[in-house]
């Protein structure tokens, strides 16, 4: 397994819009076992391979205070159940070291993914993973948390990560 380079804002290859995974094989599972090594390394909860600069619908995260419950999510497809369920979470971002940003978001919804074999799954998360989800998410959409900023908040920030 190998540490990945995570891109790094405002790098433009964060707003690649991702393709959908169409070859499930061991060079996938590779990919994945990388990601969540280089996700442990960075002690992220959360990683989209358009951080690493390939533009596939692949996610990786481990959520547990144990960090022994790796998920992976092929294909990710998030529909909102309860838009009045809205949460507000400070979320951080690999991409944007030191950064942390407040987005509100639905706390519950419903997930349909492929897994590493090319087999459907749907299930509903709630709290932190339904959160984590959609941020995942964003990156496939190539959506940043900087989009969730004021224009001076995220010019600001634009200006200090390029220093």
């Amino acid at each position: 397994m190998s540490i990945l380079k995570i891109l790094k804002y405002p790098d433009p290859r964060l707003r690649t819009v991702a393709e959908n995974v169409i070859k499930f094989d061991k060079s996938l599972l590779n990919l994945s076992e990388d990601m969540l090594e280089t996700m442990y390394a960075e002690n992220g909860i959360g990683l989209a391979a358009t951080q690493i600069d390939i533009h596939l619908r692949l996610v990786v995260i481990d959520i547990s205070e144990e960090r022994d419950d790796p998920m992976v999510f092929v294909n990710p497809v998030v529909t909102v159940i309860d838009n009045k369920s809205l949460v507000p979470c400070e979320e951080g971002c690999l991409s944007i070291p030191g950064a942390s940003v407040e987005v509100t978001r639905p706390d519950k919804i419903r997930l349909n993914w492929l897994d590493i074999d090319g087999e459907h799954h749907e299930a509903s998360p709630e709290g932190l993973l339904a959160v984590c989800i959609q941020h995942e998410i964003d990156h496939l959409e190539g959506k940043l948390l900087v989009d969730y900023l004021s224009p001076l908040k995220r010019a600001r920030l634009k200006d200090k990560a390029t220093k």
